[in-house]
């Protein structure tokens, strides 16, 4: 358990975001919660462009999601059970759209639109790896060469 308060500063963004430079995935978490156990969770998310967040919902256990851009520009796309957008919705840092509140069960994705984003994440905790995300089957999986081009896709969705 963490005892002593945690400073959300413009030095901790640029060692997270140094960190997902660093990163084969292009993003990278700072957690706040002190374990995988905690509840909540709540943590620092960098986003570099072209990150691949492959589509996931949450539902074994069911669990909201909030995403609050802290910097940069995001995209979050929603999708039905069979892969089709249903929404989009781009946060700013700066306005006018700064957050948004995901209930749980809904296939979701989240795209950088800026070089890079540092995004601040709460959800229920505790953290099972084997149960935290449901992937979507019609996503092409992490690493795939398809999942550049559905990432090309879906910031198309923005622009």
């Amino acid at each position: 358990m963490k005892t002593e308060p945690q400073l959300i500063t413009d030095a901790l963004f640029g060692e997270v975001e140094q960190r997902a430079q660093e990163s084969p995935r292009r993003r990278m978490n700072h957690n706040f919660h002190g374990a995988a156990s905690d509840n909540p969770h709540r943590m620092l998310n960098a986003l570099l462009r072209g990150t691949y967040v492959r589509p996931h919902r949450h539902v074994t256990p069911p669990k909201t999601e909030a995403f609050l851009p802290l910097t940069g520009r995001v995209g979050i796309v929603i999708f039905d059970d069979v892969g089709e957008v249903t929404g989009t919705y781009a946060l700013d840092s700066a306005g006018p759209v700064r957050g948004i509140d995901l209930p749980s069960g809904v296939w979701h994705t989240v795209v950088a639109l800026t070089e890079s984003s540092v995004c601040y994440e709460v959800k229920p905790g505790p953290w099972e790896p084997a149960s935290d995300k449901d992937f979507a089957a019609w996503a092409p999986e992490e690493g795939s060469a398809e999942a550049a081009e559905f990432v090309t896709r879906m910031e198309a969705l923005f622009y």
